[in-house]
């Protein structure tokens, strides 16, 4: 590994000191041989002078006496005494728009005296730090380099220095008229000030919104102000494409249908050349596989929804949307949790509104990131120099408002944890053995592999969860009689688990899944949001996550937990947004001895990081606990099991076709057996018996 320029030095003079100190050994002892009749320490008893020599030979540079006293008054005297054989290192950074502070590796009086020398000087009694006026920087600097290399402190980098001198015009003061009058009209207060800062920002900046917020709104707005600079290029996920094409309609009239291009099929890429296409909606995928078609059509301004997704500055995507976003005037950059995990995550995001901010991925890294070089290359997993990077973002890059500072008609959210009854987790061969050994092989794994060793411990979790799940979505039935509620879950199985408990209540419900064509997508959303009878939403965590409004429900169930917290509360805004007129309850079902006993703090330490930077509020940790009915109930044995021919209900729902038109829950015909068919199924079956005679009644 190779060795910074300060441990080199520190080297360096440590071995040079040993050196003086041999030497001056070597001459104390041909002195004291060949000198018999004078003065020799040794055999008198006095300390030895050999100290003097050393003294001397250290401080010859610096013509400094070895017996001479030091002036305490004099500061400048003090400063060029400096240890040999150490270097102090330390970093500057900023901790306001208006200071910076200085972190020393040790204590170090030279440097102190400089510190107290400033005028801005403050001392923090608990970070035990100093930390000076942005106006001081340069003073000490000047102050400090001299007395290299014993002393080395780490600037402040160019850019952000830059970032803090940089005058943008007043968001107060711009005009919104240039912006479609429809559109325009629509907007609310915070909307418009949200348009404002990216006007203010020449059209490159980041909205970063909670989500339900309206960024689509604010994206569309800040788009017609620059409509002079058009083309118009929108990237977003393959199920909102057409989304984005219905508010198009709906908040820019004055741009004819024809002139707005889908691109998703090669047939596509002759209309997205003609001159008259003024928009052009793609999918991630899709730009990586047409780069050079859209790059010849030199979009003027660019959105991009969803961008947490371009976390990786190696995927071809990203590349593809830097090559596009270099040549365009404008880009606007969306996204409810900028970065779902670690500061890492932002660089690409950062680097798509001003590419040349920033010198490096590496220099990035090691700034904010904590970054360290192994065996595998660098490390960018960490945090550092988080006030910091939380003034460049605010400053430069984004702005963001939570639901609870713009929206104080919105009602509350609630989280809680419910851990499952124990004794229905459906563990393999010993109790909880296999997830055991999953546990430990996770804790001993080393950092490259421990994700994976996540996943299968996670998967398998997944399974013995299922039974407690189900019967927890049937507690939440018998509990909750009318309203809505959504279940989110990771996996295939624990979705068709959760399917199948419902079919068998007679419950109806959508399911929404990665394989969920998106023009269904949007007819399953309508029939939940507006049809009484539907209530109930089987979503998958990546699948349906974002984009889809489901505000008709008040209770959010998560069946499986995700390792990226902003997954997690990108799905609680499913419910919790504009439009929503209550409350709105989460409960995320934990079980013990499984991955979610590792995943859950995890969690809560990512959010950490993610508030330090300013870019959640979120919080895991003040949840009410609750704990799952253990007391069996002899009822949720007799709900018969439905075998149901797929053809006749609606893809996505266990609601009939020839219900369709039907509003009213009394016209759709439930899948529910009769009575007498209920009995007779429960009395001819022999293994009810077994299930009978183990009841705790």
């Amino acid at each position: 590994m190779a060795c910074t320029k300060e441990e080199i030095e520190r080297k360096r003079l440590a071995a040079l000191q040993k050196r003086n100190i041999k030497l001056s050994t070597s001459s104390n002892s041909v002195f004291n041989q060949n000198s018999p009749g004078r003065w020799n320490p040794m055999e008198s008893g006095s300390p030895s002078p050999s100290s003097s020599y050393v003294n001397k030979t250290q401080f010859n540079n610096s013509r400094h006496h070895p017996y001479a006293k030091v002036a305490k008054s004099s500061e400048e005297s003090n400063a060029r005494i400096v240890p040999i054989g150490k270097v102090v290192s330390g970093t500057m950074y900023l901790i306001s728009e208006e200071r910076f502070e200085v972190n020393p590796s040790e204590f170090c009086t030279p440097l102190i005296n400089i510190f107290k020398s400033l005028p801005s000087k403050s001392y923090d009694t608990k970070s035990k730090l100093w930390n000076f006026s942005i106006n001081d920087y340069q003073e000490l600097v000047s102050k400090v380099t001299p007395l290299a290399p014993h002393i080395v402190l780490g600037p402040i980098p160019p850019y952000v220095l830059r970032v803090l001198r940089e005058n943008s015009s007043d968001p107060n003061s711009i005009d919104l008229s240039p912006i479609e009058a429809t559109l325009r009209n629509k907007l609310m207060p915070f909307q418009e000030e949200g348009v404002r800062f990216g006007i203010s920002r020449r059209g490159r900046c980041m909205i970063a919104d909670d989500m339900g917020l309206g960024k689509t709104f604010q994206a569309l707005a800040i788009a017609s102000y620059y409509r002079h600079n058009w083309p118009l290029l929108i990237v977003t996920t393959s199920s909102m494409r057409e989304t984005w094409q219905s508010k198009i309609q709906e908040l820019l009239p004055s741009v004819p249908m024809m002139n707005t291009v889908t691109l998703s099929t090669a047939k596509d890429t002759q209309l997205v050349a003609d001159q008259q296409t003024e928009i052009v909606i793609v999918s991630y995928k899709i730009t990586s596989m047409h780069t050079e078609l859209l790059k010849s059509k030199k979009f003027g301004v660019v959105v991009i929804d969803e961008s947490h997704y371009l976390k990786s500055h190696k995927a071809q995507c990203t590349i593809a949307l830097g090559h596009i976003s270099r040549r365009s005037q404008r880009v606007v950059l969306l996204s409810g949790t900028p970065a779902l995990s670690r500061p890492a995550e932002l660089y690409t995001q950062l680097t798509l509104i001003e590419p040349g901010l920033f010198s490096s991925y590496t220099e990035y890294g090691k700034r904010y990131c904590d970054g360290k070089q192994n065996n595998f290359g660098w490390d960018m997993s960490g945090q550092s120099n988080l006030p910091e990077l939380q003034i460049i973002l605010q400053k430069r890059f984004l702005i963001r408002r939570t639901k609870e500072q713009v929206l104080t008609k919105l009602e509350e959210k609630t989280r809680e944890t419910v851990m499952l009854d124990q004794t229905l987790l459906q563990y393999s061969g010993e109790p909880g053995k296999g997830l055991s050994d999953m546990a430990e092989a996770y804790k001993a794994s080393r950092s490259g592999d421990k994700h994976s060793a996540l996943i299968s411990y996670f998967s398998e979790s997944a399974r013995v969860k299922i039974p407690a799940i189900c019967k927890y979505i049937k507690q939440v039935l018998a509990e909750e009689t009318t309203g809505k509620f959504l279940v989110f879950a990771h996996h295939r199985a624990v979705i068709d688990a959760i399917s199948e408990t419902l079919d068998e209540a007679g419950v109806h419900y959508i399911t929404i899944v990665g394989s969920t064509p998106s023009h269904t997508r949007a007819e399953l959303v309508d029939r939940f949001q507006h049809v009484s009878s539907c209530r109930a939403a089987v979503l998958s965590l990546t699948a349906a996550g974002a984009g889809i409004t489901l505000t008709a429900a008040h209770l959010v169930l998560f069946a499986e937990l995700h390792w990226n917290p902003g997954v997690l509360t990108q799905a609680e805004s499913r419910a919790h947004r504009l439009g929503q007129a209550r409350g709105v309850r989460v409960r995320y079902l934990l079980a013990p001895r499984t991955a979610d006993d590792h995943m859950w703090p995890m969690l809560q330490g990512k959010l950490n990081v993610l508030n330090n930077v300013g870019l959640s509020g979120d919080t895991f940790e003040d949840n009410t606990l609750k704990h799952q009915e253990s007391k069996n109930n002899i009822s949720q044995y007799l709900s018969p099991c439905i075998q149901k021919n797929k053809n006749d209900y609606i893809p996505g729902t266990n609601i009939r076709k020839d219900s369709l038109n039907d509003n009213s829950s009394s016209n759709i015909s439930s899948p529910m057996q009769s009575t007498d068919d209920v009995d007779k199924s429960f009395l001819d079956d022999d293994e009810d018996d077994e299930l009978l005679a183990n009841l705790d009644l």
